[in-house]
């Protein structure tokens, strides 16, 4: 449906129930659950494929670090993984499949990055990059946390000489065999790449700033005959995937309470140091910071990849680059001919940069002191507006994918309870949001994330963004939305204070 837009110049405007933001994994798993409701939809995708960060990145040693069985959808279970912990792009195949099952294609508009979304006249208005104007009931912002580069702030980056590239911008056609490849890096991506990088380089080093936790937990491929069982009987798979999800829901406690599985995670943790015989080089991969407190890197390989001759951890910091590779504070030149930034990505620039709520404040200004989410899910001021993976999620201990299906649901009932109400909108309380954030610091501080350490887990404000609570906590808080924690607000009568009046922001810590 469209109609004639005079406030962007003319033109046709699209109009549409709902627009998602993005169509990775939660994006598809929305529009799968608006599709089987009968609900109108589009995604709107920057890219030109689905994916997600299983499009972006394509590094060499990619893989999942939740079990496979685990990390797929509930109802589109895979009976067919190659690994315990599969490839990147056979989970990439995963997703291009679902979407392709459940027909999405034609529901998705590829290359249209959203520019602007502002929530006036009762419902959203968007801008994308091609300039297309859309008019939506319903905003759903999928982009989750992982899809924003992080380049590091090194001196003279620009003025190397050889090749770099970020690890989720991998340039496939830069020969490895006998080069000299520097990584900067060592989180769970620069320890996963470094086997294989090992593998082709004539001299691989690893920068490391502060070293990590590595659980020890391989990842072994299944035999044919393991998978011919699991395709013959689909039960196997189903058993698979509940005890790994009961494994991970249980020891998602360890990071959020003291106890069995703490103490157990870091015994694990400190077992697997110890076994490193190089007494110097087992100083150097010591964290002085207790296992969990950063996200747990899972690998077998980190440790024996590092003894090798020609490989080398390099902790001193890094002063600046020149032409020839990576000077570090103790004045040493590490030649290089491959620069490998695994440098993450900026994970607190949630959703878009210009979401505009009912009074005129962005989403940026009503996080000015981070992010203040109502159950991870809603904003005050925000109508009929709703983040999937977003502040507050589990992200730190259970598949994310499990996160994703059980809000979707949550969202789902909201539109639909919204849709009894003719002429309205739905946005959480203020004082409903702000016990939330109350009860949320609170619980935070038996969490393993507040102990010392710095990580992408923390805001710039030094808060946590994530669930202080075990995940069948999680499950059940948002089993179903509690609708009187929620305004339903008459859409005329907003369209005469739209961008105009400032309300306050969520009380600040």
């Amino acid at each position: 449906m469209s109609s004639e837009n005079p406030a962007y110049g003319g033109g046709e405007m699209r109009s549409v129930g709902t627009a998602i933001i993005g169509a990775g994994m939660s994006g598809l798993v929305m529009g799968i659950r608006l599709k089987q409701a009968g609900r109108p939809f589009v995604i709107l995708e920057k890219a030109e494929s689905v994916g997600g960060t299983w499009r972006e990145n394509t590094y060499p040693g990619l893989s999942c670090d939740v079990p496979s069985f685990f990390y797929s959808l509930s109802f589109e279970p895979n009976l067919d993984w190659s690994h315990r912990f599969s490839p990147g792009a056979e989970i990439l195949a995963y997703f291009e499949n679902i979407a392709g099952k459940y027909g999405l294609e034609g529901d998705i508009s590829f290359g249209q990055a959203v520019t602007d979304a502002r929530f006036e006249d009762g419902s959203w208005t968007i801008q994308t990059s091609d300039g297309e104007t859309i008019r939506a009931d319903f905003l759903v912002d999928a982009t989750g946390p992982l899809h924003i580069k992080n380049y590091p702030q090194i001196l003279g980056l620009d003025r190397f000489e050889g090749v770099q590239f970020h690890s989720a911008a991998w340039d496939h056609g830069v020969p490895l065999e006998g080069k000299r490849i520097g990584v900067v890096g060592n989180g769970s991506t620069g320890v996963q790449m470094m086997a294989p990088l090992s593998k082709a380089a004539s001299d691989l080093t690893m920068f490391q700033r502060t070293p990590q936790w590595i659980f020890p937990i391989g990842n072994r491929p299944y035999t044919e005959r393991e998978r011919a069982w699991k395709r013959r009987l689909p039960i196997l798979g189903r058993i698979t995937r509940t005890f790994y999800k009961t494994i991970f829901d249980r020891a998602s406690a360890g990071v959020v309470e003291d106890g069995m599985w703490r103490r157990r995670m870091a015994r694990g943790c400190r077992e697997h140091l110890e076994a490193v015989e190089d007494p110097a080089l087992r100083a150097k991969l010591k964290p002085d910071y207790q296992p969990g407190c950063k996200r747990l890197i899972l690998s077998t390989d980190f440790y024996p990849t590092l003894a090798k001759e020609h490989v080398h951890l390099v902790t001193e910091g890094i002063d600046h680059i020149e032409p020839g590779g990576i000077v570090t504070e103790d004045g040493k030149l590490h030649e290089l001919d491959v620069l490998v930034l695994a440098t993450g990505f900026r994970a607190h620039e949630w959703g878009i940069a210009n979401v505009v709520g009912k009074e005129g404040l962005s989403l940026k200004e009503a996080w000015a002191q981070g992010p203040r989410t109502y159950r991870s899910v809603t904003m005050p001021g925000f109508p009929n507006f709703f983040m999937i993976v977003g502040p507050n999620s589990p992200i730190g201990n259970i598949s994310i994918i499990d996160v994703s299906e059980t809000q979707t649901r949550y969202i789902l009932d909201c539109i639909e309870r919204i849709g009894r109400e003719p002429g309205k909108v739905l946005a959480p309380k203020r004082e409903a949001a702000e016990k939330f954030q109350t009860d949320l610091r609170e619980a935070m501080k038996s969490t393993i994330w507040v102990t010392g350490c710095n990580s992408w887990y923390v805001d710039p404000e030094g808060t946590p963004t994530l669930w202080p609570w075990p995940a069948h906590e999680f499950h059940r808080v948002m089993a179903k939305p509690d609708f009187a924690d929620f305004e339903f607000l008459e859409a005329t009568s907003l369209a005469a204070t739209s961008g105009n009046a400032r309300p306050a922001r969520i009380a600040p810590d």
